[in-house]
């Protein structure tokens, strides 16, 4: 399900039911805080000391390579995940989009509807009452436990609506579960209503629907959706809903551009805070404030950056170049400091040595100074720390020694029945961007293989001149090259290519392909398992480099970034 139910208590960490059929809006104290977070996985530590705080006004985009941490961030946020180290505090309500979601036989469209639903039609159920109490002139007095805490989870463990009432922070809700006249009641419960929109949820779980293109049909079982479709009816009802709190795990996955234009839009006029895990750059420029990136540091500490999208790359490459400008610097330090002890025990065995026919007592008088000098000079060196790690390596693209203008490929007329049936005529010299667009399904992928030499045409030619790489969409399995041009670093090199993760596997095939020197490089949906440091360093390579380069992407801040290349639509 989509929901989790967090409540204020004195602590902050007590949950007040998995999926509880009551959220309390907390409003402007609503938060998710984690403190110094560590969680190891198996054999491995993804997260250590991580500190954030999802507030009302976050706008917050969990960034880092692939396996840093990032869902797992989110799903101890939500509580999915107990940290090995650290604590949670949790205030108010949220909807979770988990990468992960349930399809077991029972659960329907209405299934997530119906909880996306339920705080609106909670609430309007005890407007109802309290409009009926108020008309009849009851003081029916509302009794709970006197710790806020028991109310809350008392609430939230009953199964009749009426008695459902939503705890809140504030006067409204005190009113609702102290209050013992009819008006209080009535106000409270009204001003609830109010803040949830209740009139309105049902409209805007229907438009979301609508929207995201996602089935509609109350009644139809989630087992017998796509997944893409699964999905797209979860992140509606996130939508459509009224949360103090979003965390968002991947929400462009199985988007069309109208579901991505949506989603995008709702973000923006969003009135409470999120946390967002998106590779989906577009996105994070249009609607992320502040980055909290998990990629390695000097320090090992994670860093948060404002300013948005531009700030986050802007502080990053600030500190990146910090972090090298100190390692080179204490590196050189330690250099220095190994070569003068060396120098002094060179001294020590002939160097002191006077010439010949130098006196017994000058050359015993001479000796201590020169143990003293290598003393001092080891002391020195024990002294010295190195306390910043290596930096991982950043891409660079082999020197590629393209003559422009050099002809690579010249297709005529070239087909491919039943999957590209359109004859299509183009060339490619040395220097060219060329940029391949179209819907899904009118042969990009196809005619990029044509052009490559992986398949064969029914129809047409095609002739190809020196080396060319394509980058597929599928990762190829590739056993590691000399050269790694910053894509691997020393523990991928060291593991074998069949247990490395797929975003490993994809910089290893690149890195494979890297290595041939190519004259043309054709690449099909370049950015796929990609993060987006690493997709806007690759972006920046393939403007530079001096080989051809062939492009075919759905990635709107790519097609953005390329959008001054000649374009080929199909």
């Amino acid at each position: 399900m989509p929901v989790r139910t967090f409540t204020p208590s004195p602590s902050g960490d007590h949950l007040a039911g998995d999926h509880a059929h009551l959220r309390a809006l907390a409003g402007d104290h609503a938060h998710l805080r984690a403190e110094n977070v560590s969680v190891t996985l198996g054999a491995r530590r993804v997260l250590t000391e991580v500190s954030v705080t999802v507030s009302q006004r976050s706008r917050l985009a969990i960034v880092g390579e692939n396996g840093c941490g990032k869902t797992t961030l989110l799903r101890v946020l939500a509580g999915l995940l107990t940290p090995d180290q650290g604590r949670v505090h949790r205030v108010g309500s949220f909807g979770l989009a988990d990468q992960a979601l349930p399809a077991d036989p029972g659960l329907t469209v209405g299934t997530l509807t119906g909880e996306a639903l339920r705080d609106a039609h909670t609430a309007l159920a005890a407007l109802d009452q309290a409009t009926r109490d108020l008309a009849d002139g009851d003081r029916v007095e509302v009794r709970y436990p006197a710790g806020p805490d028991q109310a809350t989870r008392d609430l939230a463990d009953s199964d009749s609506p009426e008695d459902r009432y939503p705890a809140a922070p504030d006067q409204a809700s005190h009113a609702l579960a102290d209050g013992d006249s009819a008006e209080d009641r009535y106000a409270a419960a009204l001003e609830l209503a109010t803040r949830l929109d209740a009139w309105d949820a049902e409209r805007r779980v229907d438009v979301a629907l609508e929207a995201l293109g996602a089935c509609a049909d109350r009644e139809r079982e989630l087992r017998t959706l796509s997944v893409g479709q699964r999905y797209r009816v979860r992140l509606a009802c996130l939508l459509g809903a009224r949360y103090d709190l979003l965390l968002l795990d991947e929400p462009t996955n199985h988007l069309d551009a109208g579901g991505l234009d949506f989603l995008t839009a709702r973000l923006r006029e969003h009135g409470s805070g999120f946390a967002l895990v998106s590779h989906d750059r577009a996105l994070l420029r249009d609607v992320a404030g502040e980055f909290l990136d998990l990629d390695p540091t000097s320090d090992g500490r994670p860093r948060v950056y404002a300013g948005g999208y531009d700030g986050w790359q802007e502080g990053r490459r600030r500190d990146r170049r910090r972090w090298e400008q100190d390692f080179e610097e204490q590196q050189a330090e330690r250099q220095r400091l190994t070569t003068a002890v060396g120098k002094a025990r060179d001294r020590l065995s002939t160097g002191w040595r006077p010439p010949k026919g130098t006196g017994r007592h000058q050359r015993q008088t001479r000796a201590p100074g020169v143990v003293q000098a290598l003393n001092r000079e080891r002391e020195a060196l024990d002294a010295h720390r190195v306390t910043a790690p290596a930096p991982p390596p950043a891409l660079r693209f082999p020197e590629l020694a393209v003559r422009a203008g050099l002809p690579l490929v010249r297709a005529h007329g070239v087909h491919l029945e039943g999957r590209l049936d359109h004859p299509i005529s183009v060339s490619v010299d040395g220097g060219d961007r060329l940029l391949v667009t179209g819907p899904n399904g009118a042969g990009k992928s196809t005619l990029l293989a044509l052009l490559a030499g992986k398949l064969e045409p029914t129809g047409g030619t095609v002739r190809r001149f020196h080396r060319i790489a394509f980058v597929e969409q599928e990762v190829s399995a590739h056993q590691a090259p000399r050269e790694h041009f910053g894509l691997l670093d020393a523990e991928a090199l060291r593991t074998p290519a069949d247990r490395l993760s797929l975003g490993q596997r994809r910089r290893l095939d690149l890195a494979a392909h890297l290595a041939t020197r190519p004259d043309l490089l054709i690449f099909d949906e370049p950015t796929n398992h990609l993060s987006a440091a690493l997709v806007d360093e690759l972006t920046e390579a393939i403007r530079t480099t001096p080989a051809a380069v062939i492009v075919a992407t759905h990635d709107r801040q790519l097609l953005s970034d390329l959008s001054d290349w000649r374009r080929l639509v199909l």
